[in-house]
């Protein structure tokens, strides 16, 4: 790996998740109060996700989805829908870059039962923090197979250099503002490699 995959990286991780902190927490109050006047708690919600060396960590957002049983669309309230489709309830992992946990870009951490699902060369993913953002969040995210979404992580840890990391944050900025249809509860699950 190259010096900046090694050391720059995760300086400039630092950097962007501070700064991004210190910006947006007026953003961050005011989404925790609407959470506390819509009384919809808990404000949280904690994942064990998988990984750089495949080790397992707890992953935060703000939550999506109503605390009850039932099917993913029947859990669904209106303020976890705008969240998501803002994708403002990735904020919290600013704070999972800033514990090491996470990269502000890198392949996306996905569930631990995942783990013994993936080829020996999907597992290349895991070489690396795992990011907010990523190489397939840019190139189609949840509108491409699961084959793709890896193929396209491992392409990343491949190529991993400060201008790639630079041009998927200005990408990733563009879907944002683009305000494309979240259509993240309709993903299926992840089955392996066929």
């Amino acid at each position: 790996m190259s010096s900046y995959a090694r050391y720059g990286k995760r300086i400039v991780d630092v950097i962007i998740a501070s700064v991004a902190l210190v910006v947006l927490s007026p953003l961050w109050m005011l989404i925790m109060l609407a959470y506390t006047v819509s009384f919809s708690f808990p404000v949280f919600y904690r994942q064990e996700r998988i990984g750089r060396g495949k080790e397992l960590f707890s992953l935060w957002k703000f939550r999506t989805l109503l605390n009850k049983p039932g099917t993913l669309q029947q859990r669904r309230f209106m303020l976890g829908d705008l969240m998501r489709f803002t994708s403002l309830d990735e904020l919290p992992q600013l704070v999972n870059v800033l514990n090491g946990n996470m990269s502000c870009v890198g392949p996306r951490p996905l569930p631990k039962e995942y783990l013994h699902l993936f080829s020996p060369e999907q597992q290349r993913r895991h070489l690396v923090r795992p990011g907010i953002t990523g190489w397939a969040q840019v190139n189609g995210r949840n509108s491409i197979s699961w084959q793709d979404k890896l193929a396209h992580d491992v392409y990343y840890v491949n190529h991993v250099s400060f201008g790639l990391d630079l041009f998927i944050l200005f990408k990733t900025i563009v879907i944002l503002f683009s305000f494309k249809k979240d259509v993240s509860l309709q993903e299926e699950k992840f089955t392996g490699t066929n």
